[in-house]
């Protein structure tokens, strides 16, 4: 039977000798309902909704502890914040698009791109161990908002 990501941090903390604190359990709690990318600032705001006293640096430390444990992932998009995301427990890998103009991030898994990436990189006598791809543009609501400012110009 699988564990929950609560029972895998939880033998991560004992195995490590770190304290499972009530703010750290906020964190963590969280973080796995968000979903989604989360920056330290967008799980502080929510944190702190629960337990005013949470510091920016326990919520720094807890992404820390679920990154060192597998549980999450840390992302480093164009804007430099890093945002964290659940991990890909499964093995099943994830590109992203992501809007320059509202930071919208949208995950895709794309067959037929992943098999050309292998194929580009047999015929460069490499082999594949990790990759990240991230396409930047416009999503359509930043294009429909610049349309709607250009017509009223």
């Amino acid at each position: 039977m699988a564990q929950t990501p609560q029972q895998i941090l939880a033998a991560h903390l004992r195995l490590h000798g770190l304290k499972a604190s009530r703010q750290r359990e906020v964190i963590a709690a969280i973080f796995f309902a968000a979903g989604g990318h989360q920056s330290v600032d967008d799980l502080l705001q929510r944190a702190r909704r629960q337990d005013p006293r949470i510091s920016q640096a326990t919520v720094y430390r807890t992404m820390k502890v679920l990154s060192d444990c597998g549980l999450a992932a840390a992302r480093h998009f164009f804007d430099g914040e890093t945002r964290y995301e659940l991990s890909d427990a499964d093995g099943a890998h994830h590109d992203h698009l992501i809007c320059s103009g509202c930071n919208h991030i949208v995950e895709f898994c794309d067959p037929t791109i992943e098999a050309l990436q292998e194929e580009v990189a047999r015929r460069h006598g490499f082999v594949v161990t990790h990759h990240k791809m991230e396409l930047y543009g416009a999503c359509a609501a930043c294009r429909a908002a610049a349309c709607k400012d250009a017509e009223e110009k």
